[in-house]
C-alpha cells in the first residue's frame, strides 16, 4: 500500500531534505527543520503523488489517504492538547499548496481551517 501522508513535529519527522520531489519543497523543509530540533509546529505532508492519482483516476482520491489525514490530524491533537474543530481554543490548521518546483505566489494558502 502507497504512503500518501508524511508527519513532523515535536522532534521527529517522516521524510527529510532529500524528500523533495516526494514532498515537495515545502514539506521536505518543514519535515528536515523538525528532525533538526527546530521549533516546527505539527503538520503533515501530502505527497505529490496524490494530486497525479487524482488527476489520472476521474479525480478520485487515493485509497487510503483520507485515513491517513485523519490519524495525522489525532497525531497533532495529541502533540499540542486540542482538538480539531472542537472547544474554545480548537486545533487549527492552516492548509498550504506546493510542488515539486518552487512557485512563490502562484498557490493558494488557506488559514485558520477548524474554527
Amino acid at each position: 500500500m502507497a504512503k500518501w501522508v508524511y508527519r513532523f513535529g515535536d522532534g521527529k519527522a517522516e521524510g527529510g531534505a532529500g524528500d523533495s520531489i516526494r514532498l515537495g519543497g515545502k514539506g521536505a523543509n518543514l519535515a528536515e527543520m523538525a528532525s533538526l530540533g527546530l521549533p516546527v509546529p505539527p503538520g503533515l505532508t501530502i505527497v505529490c503523488d496524490a494530486c497525479t492519482h487524482y488527476f489520472e483516476n476521474a479525480r478520485m482520491l487515493p485509497d487510503g489517504l483520507k485515513a491517513e489525514v485523519l490519524d495525522g490530524i489525532a497525531a497533532m491533537e495529541a502533540i499540542t492538547g486540542r482538538r480539531f474543530g472542537a472547544g474554545v481554543q480548537p486545533l487549527l490548521l492552516s492548509v498550504r499548496s506546493g510542488a515539486r518546483a518552487s512557485m512563490p505566489g502562484m498557490m493558494d494558502t488557506v488559514l485558520n481551517l477548524g474554527l
